[in-house]
């Protein structure tokens, strides 16, 4: 992996929530190269380790841990884990979410007249489903910070780095609870850098704009490859027009760990979008 410029994270500790997936585990592999041992947090043990694995491979310090960020006490052994294997954090990155079917709608707009027996509307949203999706985003980001934050208050250079979500800026159609969620974490972030403000820790957050990965694939492609109309939809609405690949947003996480970089930079979430933000849509 060839970052797109250099830091110098030596001898930091960094925690990144999610590490198994796409996103995170591009993190961890940038982070690692710029000389930090990495912890890599997951549900999905197996990920997580596979992922370290990768970056021990090519030379970096990183062990998998298996987490579950809405347990407490899961977070609790795994911080003793961390501490034991690296030392104390000082670098967090939340990096878990995302949505459930069951919090999705079938279709873009209401339609009495037009909905069959089978379309999930915004009536038959699953409760269970919709609670999921908030906590999994909005308190799989409070609680591993109140257990790895309380390491880091008066640390040099302590950093916590969310992900949000373009959503939060502008809910998209069918996920009303991921929107609402992402949003949930960008307001988190902005209380969050006060509240650390005065012992040291600096909190941001990126909202990455449209990228296609595992986790959004059904509703981008169709089962032949070909583009779905959402597809077609999102890039008629990014400037840029195209997906955005996932080292795009190494850039932004790493100058945003960067103490020399943004060290008076706190309470801030940047799009990461293609343009997405800035598009009237004429």
């Amino acid at each position: 992996m060839k970052l797109p410029f250099n830091i110098d994270l030596k001898d930091k500790v960094a925690v990144i929530t999610g590490a198994g997936g796409v996103l995170c585990g591009m993190f961890a592999q940038a982070i690692a190269q710029c000389g930090a041992k990495v912890a890599l947090l997951d549900i999905n043990e197996d990920a997580a380790k596979a992922m370290a694995k990768r970056i021990t491979d090519a030379g970096g310090i990183a062990q998998g841990f298996r987490c579950n960020v809405l347990e407490k006490e899961s977070l609790d052994i795994c911080r003793d884990q961390v501490m034991a294997a690296f030392g104390s954090c000082d670098i967090l990155i939340n990096g878990a979410g995302g949505n459930s079917p069951k919090a999705t709608t079938d279709t873009e707009y209401y339609q009495a007249d037009k909905l069959s027996e089978d379309t999930k509307s915004f009536f038959d949203l699953d409760a269970a489903g919709v609670d999921f999706v908030f906590r999994l985003n909005f308190l799989g980001t409070l609680l591993p910070t109140q257990v790895f934050a309380s390491d880091m208050a008066d640390k040099p250079s302590a950093v916590i780095l969310n992900i949000s979500s373009m959503n939060a800026f502008t809910p998209l159609t069918k996920i009303p609870a991921y929107s609402g969620a992402k949003a949930a974490v960008s307001n988190f972030t902005k209380w969050l850098a006060v509240h650390f403000a005065q012992s040291g820790i600096r909190v941001n957050a990126i909202a990455p704009g449209f990228f296609s990965t595992t986790q959004n694939a059904a509703l981008l492609w169709q089962p032949d490859g070909s583009p779905t109309p959402r597809t077609r939809k999102i890039l008629a609405h990014t400037p840029m027009g195209r997906f955005g690949e996932a080292d795009e947003l190494t850039g932004t996480v790493l100058w945003l760990l960067n103490d020399r970089a943004s060290g008076f930079v706190t309470g801030i979430v940047v799009p990461v979008d293609g343009g997405f933000s800035a598009y009237s849509g004429v």
